[in-house]
């Protein structure tokens, strides 16, 4: 019998998981070094969405692995043989006023606000600008994460614990 605890199974809600769930997922991964298993996922994702192409070259550039990344609905999240959530955490507005699934297991719940970078105007190097800003935004928020002790971790505090993590 291992000493070591499991992996503590996050996902992230999106409308579309297109852009901020899926660099929450992406970070995550990379700074959880194990102690975290993120899964991404949007209320509404289009037919044939795919990850926004800047959001998926901001964490190229940032040497964060990109494999498997891919667009779905939170739909497979709630269904029988789904892994079970530790955590959920809406990073858009309009996911957090939606009405979720039931998920196994009744994980702790949480909102982020992150302005959509996928939303913005501009020229090329202005929205990859809007990309680098939500990646950096939710770098500093995912560390503070990832560096809670475990008793903070513990599913009887998990909730407050990450609830005071918010957008500041």
């Amino acid at each position: 019998m291992s000493d070591t605890p499991r992996a503590l199974n996050v996902l992230f809600l999106c409308t579309h998981n297109a852009a901020r769930s899926i660099l929450a997922e992406a970070l995550l991964n990379d700074l959880g070094r194990g102690r975290f298993q993120a899964h991404s996922a949007g209320s509404h994702p289009r037919a044939h969405q795919r990850p926004n192409p800047l959001g998926i070259q901001v964490l190229r550039s940032a040497g964060i692995a990109t494999d498997g990344l891919r667009s779905k609905s939170w739909d497979e999240f709630a269904a029988p043989g789904a892994p079970a959530m530790d955590l959920v955490i809406t990073v858009c507005d309009s996911a957090a006023g939606e009405v979720c699934p039931i998920w196994p297991g009744h994980p702790a719940t949480a909102h982020w606000c992150h302005a959509d970078p996928s939303e913005g105007s501009g020229n090329d190097a202005e929205k990859l600008g809007a990309f680098r800003n939500t990646l950096h935004a939710m770098k500093r928020q995912l560390e503070r994460l990832v560096a809670l002790p475990p008793d903070r971790l513990d599913p009887a505090v998990l909730q407050a614990s990450v609830r005071q993590l918010a957008c500041d």
